[in-house]
């Protein structure tokens, strides 16, 4: 949802505040996307889902910009025996995947350290862009981002889903990979930070346009769309307006593609279901 920082607020009440966090259902599998501050409100809900049973997740990291990660200390499932925790993410830092998420749980930062979890947490650097989680199929990509940053392509029996929470859109031409990678996407969770505006002043911060993202989207024939990365200045009548303009440049270019902006608590059912 929220990009750079946790915006809590009056002005961000519909679309939300917390920093990246999703949560992606497929058969039995439970997939978690990002690690930000939304991903305390889902360890709250999945200990009441499952009560005492055996808790099986599995945590894809976009990258171990704060923002994607600060979430991880607040997650009340890893602080339960039961729950087996399953970590893949890019290195993104000199030391690699687990100093950059174990260092933020030192005592100089919090007061429970990572060694005295009771759960089992594994931690892996990705090896292998395609790879599997149970039933469902997943392949990564390189983001145009600060950093090693990658999204993310899941393929259930019900649809496709790719996220990319970080990116810039290449120009001259270069973007033919990531428009083939989001290709015929049932949903596309994508970086659309920027107004045009906005976007000429950050080029080269790592962080897309609403413009280009509609762009993308239609070349790509994805379905639909969801406007992400919300700017920590954009409140929701600013998302409401990003909406409304990516909807009406649909609509000029004659297209099907459906827009909405991400928001706390949504719900997107693929296949119809």
């Amino acid at each position: 949802m929220r990009g750079s920082i946790p915006t809590p607020g009056t002005g961000t009440v519909r679309y939300g505040g917390n920093t990246s966090c999703i949560e992606v259902r497929c058969g039995k599998d439970i997939i978690i996307l990002d690690a930000g501050t939304g991903l305390r409100k889902l360890g709250i809900s999945l200990l009441d889902e499952f009560k005492h049973k055996p808790l099986n997740l599995t945590l894809l990291l976009s990258h171990t910009h704060w923002d994607h990660i600060q979430g991880l200390p607040f997650f009340a499932p890893i602080y339960e025996s039961r729950c087996r925790l399953r970590i893949l993410g890019s290195e993104g830092a000199r030391k690699g995947l687990e100093a950059a998420l174990t260092g933020q749980m030192e005592s100089t930062y919090f007061p429970v350290p990572f060694s005295k979890l009771p759960s089992n947490i594994e931690i892996e650097e990705l090896r292998d862009f395609s790879f599997a989680i149970g039933s469902t199929l997943v392949q990564a990509h390189r983001a145009n981002h600060p950093g090693v940053t990658v999204g993310y392509r899941l393929f259930s029996p019900e649809g496709v889903i790719v996220f990319f929470p970080d990116t810039e859109p290449r120009t001259g031409g270069d973007d033919r990979d990531m428009i083939e990678f989001i290709r015929d996407a049932d949903v596309l969770i994508l970086d659309s930070q920027y107004d045009r505006a906005e976007y000429q002043r950050h080029i080269g911060w790592g962080h897309g346009c609403v413009d280009d993202s509609v762009a993308l989207a239609l070349t790509a024939g994805v379905k639909k769309l969801v406007l992400f990365h919300h700017d920590p200045d954009h409140d929701d009548k600013t998302l409401d307006s990003f909406v409304g303009y990516a909807r009406s440049l649909v609509k000029k270019a004659k297209g099907k593609l459906k827009v909405e902006a991400a928001r706390e608590g949504m719900v997107i059912k693929l296949g119809g279901k």
